[in-house]
């Protein structure tokens, strides 16, 4: 998470460089209310998900694509579902790492979901797993319509039957 908006949820006054006491003078009262979303912010940031990282690229007006860093899966170990208009993304570990003594584990090796929610014209194309990296191609689809004139309709009257009714 950018960590202007995690300061944002936890000290929302330091970000603005103004006290709570600045509005007071507007908002009397209401210091419960600061502190209650103070608290709500803080909590919101500490469960918002961040592993595994990803990106979603605009390829082009109809094509996205959805990059997720998962080094350490296999292809065995990623599940991708569609629930609806729900793109879930899921992998599993294997804990191989039980019976190791590690002097220091810095790599993340855990079980994750990830949901995307999808427009309703969005389908998925493929999903490929390429050095690390699970690619997922998006297609909006859109209907194809021919051009067709529409015709105007009403009175059928000529230019001078219309000139002669406005003297």
């Amino acid at each position: 998470m950018n960590a202007l908006v995690k300061q944002l949820f936890e000290k929302p006054f330091d970000v603005l460089n103004v006290s709570s006491k600045d509005f007071d003078k507007f908002f009397v009262g209401f210091d419960k209310q600061f502190d209650e979303m103070a608290k709500l912010g803080q909590e919101l940031a500490k469960n918002v998900p961040n592993y595994p990282p990803f990106n979603i690229k605009k390829v082009s007006d109809n094509k996205y694509t959805i990059e997720i860093a998962v080094a350490g899966f296999s292809q065995s170990d990623v599940d991708i579902t569609l629930e609806g208009n729900k793109l879930v993304v899921s992998g599993k570990t294997t804990d191989d790492a039980d019976n190791q003594e590690f002097l220091f584990k810095g790599i993340a090796n855990r079980a994750f979901t990830r949901t995307f929610a999808l427009a309703d014209k969005i389908e998925v194309q493929s999903a490929e797993m390429i050095n690390g990296m699970l690619k997922i191609a998006l297609d909006k689809m859109v209907d194809v319509q021919p051009i067709r004139k529409i015709e105007v309709k009403g009175e059928k009257k000529s230019k001078k039957e219309l000139l002669n009714e406005s003297e």
